[in-house]
């Protein structure tokens, strides 16, 4: 895997993404267009108008992917440089499931107020900023910051985009399982970005916030612990436990955040009946599919990894939700654009899927069951699901800045893009 991934990154040209021109320049009049003197008059029209470079540019379909290799994957502070490859592969991310270009920044900057001010002086360039392996605490106040001064959507997917796929599985498991969200007990292994997102989401769709319990790397957060970060402080428990294995028994879901083989066949048999797994850590999760499967066969098992069922994927939310963010030029992503996403990931998981989706995966058939609780990475229908979700949600909380056409008109929209990116431009415009 090693030789194959390294020589797929260097042959020519290297790395995965390029620029290409998407007007004529074939004759020396399209150059005239293109550059000089051409390009004066878009120019003048947007110093009159600013909003026209929505008009004239790549603006309105543009993300910037940025970050400063503080916490990069499950590699950890490998720097700018170092975090380069996984940025371009978002990148072709966001071009093949949602036709969204991006140009990926690495910053050499750990200060956060001097990273605020580098992105935050970007904000002409974009129309979203995707922030992205940046460690805590440090993110918590970045994205916080950009977000309340910039008028483009800023989203860190480290900590959201985990948060949204793990809230649509657990919608979709609490009816496969007929339990109450209010009822259950929840254990997170893990204390950084995506650990506090997921709380914080799960509570909005009814978990109780006191039936939430955070371990980190020292232990259960409880009352007599000392040191902690103002990010954990609301996640402090009056409780005799101190170890995650303490913590354990009677758990209805637990969701791990951190580190492989933290989590034994015996503590997966002390959980609650009808258990959620949630084992999410990559590429070797809290504990494998096979162990916790034959532990519990009343479990429903989610992991980060794409050969077993039920996998947790970012790429599931991301794209989709950037799609739907910028067509409506929203100036946040915000709680309730996030939760329509879960919600909508959740509702496509109960259609009918596609042949060729299950085919794709080397399956006959898939449906709704402990083994289906979210939809495929490769289902091509996420698109004109989420996207309509998140653009509808931003019009009915205010944040959008132009209208929404409706949501069949927005799906032909979405479509043409795609078709567009296929070669296959179909003529519609939005």
């Amino acid at each position: 895997m090693k030789n194959k991934a390294l020589e797929y990154h260097s042959r020519f040209p290297k790395g995965k993404t390029k620029v290409v021109p998407t007007k004529p320049t074939e004759t020396s009049y399209d150059l005239s267009l293109a550059y000089s003197p051409g390009v004066a008059y878009p120019c003048l029209e947007i110093e009159k108008s600013p909003e026209l470079v929505y008009e004239y540019t790549n603006r309105g379909n543009l993300v910037g992917i940025i970050t400063n290799g503080t916490a990069v994957l499950g590699l950890g502070n490998i720097g700018a440089s170092a975090g380069k490859p996984v940025m371009e592969g978002k990148a072709v991310l966001f071009k093949k499931f949602a036709g969204i270009d991006v140009f990926d920044i690495e910053i050499n900057e750990t200060d956060p107020e001097k990273f605020i001010t580098i992105v935050k002086s970007l904000e002409p360039t974009f129309g979203g900023i995707n922030l992205e392996d940046i460690r805590a605490p440090e993110c918590f106040e970045i994205e916080r910051t950009l977000d309340a001064q910039m008028s483009i959507p800023v989203f860190h997917d480290d900590q959201h985009g985990t948060a949204i796929i793990c809230t649509a599985a657990l919608i979709n498991s609490l009816e496969l399982t007929n339990k109450k969200a209010q009822n259950l007990k929840v254990v997170i292994n893990g204390a950084g970005a995506a650990a506090i997102s997921i709380a914080e989401m799960l509570t909005k769709i009814g978990v109780e916030h006191e039936n939430i319990f955070m371990v980190d790397s020292r232990g259960v957060i409880n009352d007599r612990r000392t040191g902690l970060h103002s990010s954990k402080l609301p996640f402090i428990r009056k409780t005799s436990a101190n170890t995650l294995e303490d913590i354990f028994p009677g758990t209805d879901l637990f969701v791990g955040v951190s580190v492989a083989n933290v989590v034994t066949q015996a503590m997966i048999k002390s959980m609650a009946n009808n258990p959620m797994v949630y084992a999410l850590a990559n590429p070797d999760p809290e504990i494998s599919y096979p162990d916790a499967k034959a532990a519990r066969n009343d479990l429903i098992m989610a992991t980060g990894r794409s050969d077993y069922p039920n996998q947790v994927n970012n790429v599931l939310g991301f794209p989709f939700i950037f799609r739907g963010a910028m067509d409506v030029r929203s100036k946040v992503v915000n709680m309730e654009m996030k939760l329509a996403a879960a919600y909508a990931l959740a509702e496509l998981t109960k259609e009918p899927v596609p042949k060729e989706v299950a085919e794709a995966y080397g399956l006959d058939h898939i449906e709704f069951n402990h083994d289906y609780i979210i939809p495929k990475p490769l289902d091509a229908r996420v698109l004109y699901s989420v996207a309509p979700a998140v653009a509808e949600a931003a019009v009915k909380t205010g944040v959008a800045q132009i209208a929404y056409p409706g949501r069949e008109e927005y799906k032909a929209f979405l479509a043409n893009i795609m078709a567009h990116q296929r070669e296959k431009l179909v003529g519609l415009t939005i």
